[in-house]
C-alpha cells in the first residue's frame, strides 16, 4: 500500500509506497529520490517540522502466501517497496530469492536490510560498479533456468518490470508488478491513474498498485508516463 505525501501549500501530492511500518511506534518510512521541486521541499525538511499532508493507506494490500521458491527483483528506489513484501514472504515459509539493481553502485539502497530479508540476495549494477554487470534479467533468467519458480515479484522502473514479465511469460511463471502511472487523488475519483490490465480499465490507486504483470498493457502504460 501506499501514502500520498504533500510538503506544504506549494508542493505536489505524491504517491510513495511504504518501506517500512512501525504499529508499535506509530510511523511509517518512506524512500525517495529528489527528482524535482517537490522532492527537494521533503529533503529540507527538518526533524519536527510537518507535511502539510499525509493521506494513507491507499491502495490494496499485497496478497501474499506460501508457494516453495520465489524469486523477487527489484529496481531502483522500487528495491524500498519490494523490501516488506520480500520480508513477508521469507516469514511465512517461503524460500526466496532477491535480485536488486541500480544504475551504479552509489544508488544502491537497503543492500543489507535486502540481504536479511531474503535467503539468496544477488546484486546487479548496470555500469558494473560492483556485483554483477549487467541487468537483473539476465540474473533472473539464470534462475529461472534452474527451474521450481513458482513466483516472481518484480518493482522498479517500467522497462525493468516489462522485461521481466516477458522473460517469466515464456517460463509460465505467475508475475506480481506494482505500477507507478501518473496519480493525483489516489482515491479512484480523477482516473489519471487507469491501467489496462487483462483488456479491462482499472484504476491503479484504487484496484492495485499491483496487478498480474502478464495481463499488464505496459506499452499503454509507458505512452502515458510520457505525458
Amino acid at each position: 500500500q501506499f501514502v500520498i505525501l504533500k510538503a506544504n501549500e506549494d508542493g505536489e501530492r505524491i504517491p510513495l509506497t511504504m518501506a517500512e511500518t512501525n504499529p508499535e511506534k506509530g510511523t511509517i518510512t518512506i524512500i525517495y529520490m529528489v527528482v524535482g521541486k517537490s522532492t527537494a521541499l521533503f529533503r529540507d525538511l527538518a526533524v519536527g517540522d510537518g507535511y502539510q499532508d499525509v493521506i494513507g493507506p491507499l491502495g490494496k494490500a499485497t496478497h501474499l502466501e506460501k508457494v516453495g521458491k520465489v524469486v523477487c527483483v527489484g529496481g531502483g528506489t522500487g528495491v524500498a517497496v519490494l523490501h516488506p513484501i520480500t520480508r513477508a514472504l521469507k516469514d511465512i515459509g517461503n524460500d526466496v530469492t532477491c535480485i536488486i539493481g541500480a544504475r551504479t553502485k552509489d544508488l544502491l539502497i537497503l543492500e543489507e536490510q535486502m540481504k536479511d530479508a531474503s535467503h539468496d540476495l544477488r546484486v546487479c549494477t548496470d555500469d558494473g560498479s560492483y556485483g554483477h554487470h549487467g541487468f537483473v534479467t539476465e540474473v533472473l533468467k539464470e534462475i529461472l533456468e534452474e527451474g521450481d519458480v513458482k513466483q516472481v515479484v518484480a518493482i522498479g522502473p517500467v522497462p525493468m518490470m516489462k522485461a521481466v514479465s516477458a522473460i517469466t511469460k515464456t517460463y509460465d511463471v505467475p508475475t506480481l508488478v506494482s505500477l507507478n502511472p501518473i496519480m493525483v487523488d489516489g482515491t479512484g475519483m480523477c482516473g489519471c491513474c487507469r491501467v489496462s490490465v487483462g483488456g479491462e480499465t482499472k484504476f491503479a490507486c484504487v484496484d492495485g498498485p499491483e496487478f498480474d504483470a502478464h495481463k499488464v498493457d505496459f506499452e499503454e502504460l509507458t505512452n502515458r508516463l510520457t505525458a
